[in-house]
């Protein structure tokens, strides 16, 4: 009997600090509507891998969304949302670091701003 509680006890002291060990993982969609095309894509990609407990940033540059998985406990969207601001995007209801938007190539820039990208050239007729 004393061998069996102190076996429970030994299991009970290896089982409490394993599970205070899990970490909360999020996932949530931002609204990235300035993020136009491959370009933009790989700069805010390169520049959100330098943020602490983010997992996975997946931008879809069609739909005009960020999807990112994050651990909660080493940041929080609101820290992801700035990343996404200070590399010259708005990113839901934060707007773009003007400093950082100013750096960026013009057809990364809002057509309101003179930006855009060129429209694709029509295919010539062929006879």
């Amino acid at each position: 009997m004393i061998r069996f509680l102190l076996l429970l006890a030994c299991l009970g002291y290896l089982l409490v600090p394993a599970q205070s060990q899990i970490k909360s993982v999020q996932t949530k969609v931002i609204q990235t509507p300035d993020i136009l095309c491959e370009a933009c894509k790989g700069r805010v990609e390169t520049y959100l891998k330098r943020q602490d407990g983010l997992l996975e940033a997946v931008i879809n540059f069609r739909k005009g969304e960020t999807r990112v998985k994050f651990l909660s406990d080493r940041t929080d969207i609101e820290q992801i949302k700035t990343a996404i601001a200070n590399c010259g995007f708005d990113a839901d209801d934060v707007t773009a670091l003007p400093e950082a938007y100013q750096k960026l190539p013009r057809t990364c820039k809002k057509k309101s701003d003179g930006g855009g990208h060129p429209a694709p050239k029509s295919a010539p007729l062929s006879n």
